[in-house]
């Protein structure tokens, strides 16, 4: 069975193009490919994380978007709020 081959070109014009040219030169030879394969699955795991993160905190807004402000659940009045939050703050 043929290995697949990758070949990468960078194009010199574009700046993340040549940062990447750049870390890769910093690998010693016959480490690239492990240093590669770390970095596309650091990127997905990345994207997963990100993709859940943004799910937990869309969730998390629409429980806190559902449930009464402190000011009502108090029966405090709005600008005694804003006065213990300043309060809070010093």
């Amino acid at each position: 069975m043929n290995r697949p081959h990758f070949l990468f070109r960078p194009n010199m014009q574009n700046e993340d193009h040549k940062r990447a040219w750049r870390l890769l030169q910093e690998v010693p030879e016959g480490q690239k490919s492990a240093f590669i394969v770390r970095a596309i699955l650091q990127m997905d795991q990345e994207d997963r994380l990100e993709t859940m993160l943004r799910r937990v905190l869309r969730e998390e807004k629409i429980t806190v978007a559902g449930q009464p402000d402190a000011a009502q659940e108090t029966g405090l009045p709005d600008g005694m709020m804003g006065f213990l939050d300043a309060l809070m703050d010093e």
